[in-house]
């Protein structure tokens, strides 16, 4: 329960805010999204013992927050108030590193600044974002110039001859981290690196030497993650916040347990998770460095403990490893949907119902076995290894040198393992399959090769366990959680709907859309099934709808990149003159010119695809009016969504109507979203598809848009 210490202090910082900013005006739809967040994190269980506290989501809130409500103010400031009168940290985790530094450059410096609230914050990023001092130091040591060059491991990292901007980039990099002119994070770099010499000189998990490096007191990812413990709030991305819980939780981030999470953007949070617990790997690829496996673990044997018994049974595993992929590759070469074709650059084979077909079953069962056997036996080398360093300092460099190597395969080991682990796996009844796919590709030898494949085409599961039955509590918001007017979507892909005490609220928009926009729906005849007569009809109607004289911004939106050209290109002057093309220049380069075209009275449109439908800004008249070339409707045509909708088939659904038209509602509510921004915007949005009318899904698309005037 919310008690009456914590009610005051946030009505507190919330009256502060009012009086620092003259003009402020309180918002019902705020306060009421400021009273669910506390009230729900109020709510969360006490741990006793050791024992996880049962949770059926009585302290997680979903809120559908529409543009212009203040999301990020209201749970900034009550997610703070309860995590500091609670004893917890607060994360709050958005969809991209762009989104988490405007939370940390703007968003909660404003909120701390005019509430009075004391409260500090960090931004998390993976390792992959920071130097490795000990990495770089090797690179720009006089003696090790040569190393660059040298027959390591990592060497598959540089396909080509260092060249010599790249050497002087990389002492530039030394001497400014060296005199703390630079702190380590590539963000804040003030030259642009590239992946392939940035890939030299930072690490990951499996080559860090921990606590045995010799620059670990200066390493930026660790004071990173040290100083992330001192703070009260941690600004995380998705991405991070699921590789932690995928590792268990408290790896990275604060354990879920001592967490309350606010999760900005949540309508992605379900697909991020998919794509976090998938995994692949190469054939010839893993045949390669299994060849080169023995060479580096050979090393390791005069200097680790029970070198006798460790050092053979890697190079078991790692024989074991290789002779299965064999035979895999013998069974895979005559599979004619696996033969090159002209028709198919990548021909796939989709394992139907994510079912091992007789064929592939028992050498699967091989790899999963003596995958597993090769991870667990590396693990045990370099946890060796480790060991070693603290008895044979006089050996250091040797060793840490083998720890890196051995670090490179060890990343490589583990895909490979958690592929055959999917491979191999039975769900329980009437829980979704596992989707399994090959792919045929060429290699950079131009020789034939595989690429194997596996997805949970869900990630309910393992968001349930690992992350809202862990956590003190959570927020999951958006502007668009809501499909076809029901959260039922959203509750079945994040695992939500199992925690039946998880509260839903949607949030009224403080916009007029009576007043503000109207929609218009032309009678369209072609059907969009007919692109070519569909194509023709969107051309020959564009220019009665957008007057290429009045100095207004139009935004019109495909779904086909196709369509898009084909349109632009049946235009004739002056329209044609007036508008942009998503892809023709870099989306900042293209808004300016925009912004600049509207600021000298010109006319201006921009054309774009799906990306530009979410997230991008146009108040006032940047954006008069939205022109939808069709209904979104995103096909499943990839192995994870063919196996989704077979598996929806098998139990007599339909995949159209339970996924397609479901997600189709929310990314048309996104679209028409770029219409009004702000309470003085006005405008229209018009919808080139006739199916909204002729078609029974139709009406229930249309119901959940905004209440524009219809014309």
């Amino acid at each position: 329960m919310l008690t009456d210490a914590e009610k005051d202090a946030i009505r507190h910082h919330y009256q502060a805010i009012g009086k620092s900013l003259p003009g402020f005006r309180p918002r019902s739809a705020q306060r009421q999204m400021l009273a669910c967040v506390a009230q729900a994190f109020a709510r969360s269980k006490v741990r006793e013992g050791d024992a996880l506290p049962e949770r059926e989501g009585e302290s997680i809130v979903v809120v559908e927050g529409p543009t212009g409500v203040g999301k990020s103010l209201a749970y900034l400031l009550a997610g703070c108030v309860m995590a500091k009168s609670r004893g917890k940290k607060l994360v709050i985790s958005s969809a991209t590193i762009a989104l988490q530094e405007q939370l940390v450059n703007r968003d909660l410096p404003f909120v701390l600044q005019h509430s009075e609230l004391d409260a500090s914050f960090a931004l998390a990023k993976g390792r992959g974002r920071y130097l490795c001092p000990y990495r770089l130091y090797q690179h720009t040591a006089e003696s090790a110039q040569a190393e660059l060059l040298a027959p390591d491991p990592s060497m598959l990292l540089w396909n080509h001859k260092p060249e010599k901007r790249e050497l002087e980039q990389l002492k530039r990099m030394a001497d400014a981290f060296y005199y703390r002119r630079w702190d380590g994070d590539r963000d804040a770099f003030d030259e642009s690196v590239e992946d392939r010499l940035w890939s030299r000189v930072t690490n990951d998990r499996h080559g860090c030497l921990k606590s045995a490096c010799p620059n670990r007191s200066e390493c930026p990812f660790y004071l990173a993650r040290d100083q992330l413990d001192t703070v009260d709030i941690v600004v995380s991305n998705h991405d991070l916040l699921l590789a932690d819980a995928a590792m268990g939780g408290g790896v990275i981030l604060p354990p879920p347990i001592d967490t309350f999470y606010c999760i900005d953007e949540a309508h992605q949070l379900a697909k991020k998770a998919i794509n976090q617990f998938a995994a692949d790997h190469n054939v010839q690829q893993t045949l390669w460095w299994l060849d080169k496996l023995d060479a580096t673990v050979g090393r390791c044997e005069g200097l680790i403990g029970r070198a006798e018994l460790l050092v053979p049974q890697a190079l078991d595993a790692a024989t074991g490893c290789a002779q299965a992929l064999g035979e895999l590759a013998q069974i895979l070469t005559p599979i004619e949907r696996l033969l090159p074709s002209s028709q198919e650059a990548e021909p796939t084979w989709l394992l139907d119902n994510g079912e091992l077909p007789e064929a592939l079953a028992g050498v699967a069962a091989n790899l999963n076995v003596s995958a597993a056997t090769l991870l667990k036996q590396l693990n045990a080398v370099q946890d060796a290894l480790t060991e070693a360093r603290r008895d044979k300092s006089d050996q250091g460099a040797l060793i840490d040198q083998l720890a890196s190597e051995l670090g490179f395969f060890i990343a490589r080991a583990e895909p490979f393992a958690a592929v055959w682990a999917l491979m191999c796996s039975v769900p329980p009844e009437g829980a979704p399959p596992i989707a399994k796919w090959i792919t045929t590709r060429n290699n950079s030898n131009n020789r034939r090769d595989w690429q194997v494949s596996a997805s949970p085409v869900s990630a309910a599961a393992d968001l349930a366990n690992s992350l809202w039955r862990q956590a003190a509590g959570a927020l999951l918001t958006s502007a668009t959680l809501r499909s076809l007017g029901s959260f039922d979507l959203l509750l079945a892909q994040t695992g939500l709907k199992w925690l039946g005490q998880t509260e839903c609220v949607a949030l009224e928009s403080p916009f007029d859309f009576q007043r503000q926009g109207e929609l218009y729906l032309p009678a369209m005849l072609a059907s969009p099934k007919d692109a070519p007569a569909h194509t023709a009809e969107i051309a020959k109607l564009l220019p009665t709808l957008i007057d290429p004289q009045a100095p207004l911004g139009t935004l019109v939106l495909f779904t086909s990149r196709r369509q898009m050209q084909e349109v632009f290109d049946s235009l004739g002057e002056p329209l044609s003159a007036c508008i942009l093309v998503q892809g023709s220049l870099p989306k900042s380069v293209l808004l300016a010119r925009h912004a600049e075209r509207l600021a000298q009275q010109q006319a201006s449109v921009i054309f774009g695809l799906d990306s530009f439908a979410e997230g991008l800004d146009l108040p006032g008249e940047a954006c008069v009016q939205v022109i939808l070339a069709k209904l979104p409707f995103a096909m499943p045509d990839d192995p994870v969504g063919l196996t989704l909708s077979q598996w929806i088939e098998s139990r007599g659904g339909n995949p159209f109507i339970e996924i397609t038209v479901p997600e189709a509602s929310i990314k048309l509510i996104q679209a028409v979203g770029r219409l009004i921004r702000t309470e003085s915007d006005y405008g229209r949005v018009t919808i080139l598809d006739n199916r909204l009318l002729r078609q029974a899904y139709g009406k229930k698309l249309l119901a959940a848009l905004p209440p524009f005037r219809r014309l």
